[in-house]
């Protein structure tokens, strides 16, 4: 069974391109990677904070949240 990491952001070019860079070194035989765009998924954001994302983009693995760059905080979002 694959390990979780999903990978929180909101669209901007910050975390656009995050994205691009994150997924792309992430092994794909490792982990099950699923996309959450916070900006159009606003029922997400709940499951973010409790995992401990502050601000977006942020990829969280096996439930510890590692915080890439800074694009927006997520109460910007709500």
């Amino acid at each position: 069974m694959k390990d979780k990491a999903v990978f929180y952001h909101a669209g901007c070019p910050v975390c656009v391109e995050a994205e691009h860079q994150m997924l792309a070194a992430l092994d794909r035989n490792r982990y099950d990677v699923e996309v959450v765009h916070l900006g159009t998924d606003k029922r997400r954001l709940s499951e973010a904070e409790r995992l401990g994302v502050k601000s977006v983009p942020a990829l969280a693995l096996d439930g510890r949240v590692f915080h890439i760059n800074f694009g927006a905080k997520l109460d910007a979002l709500r």
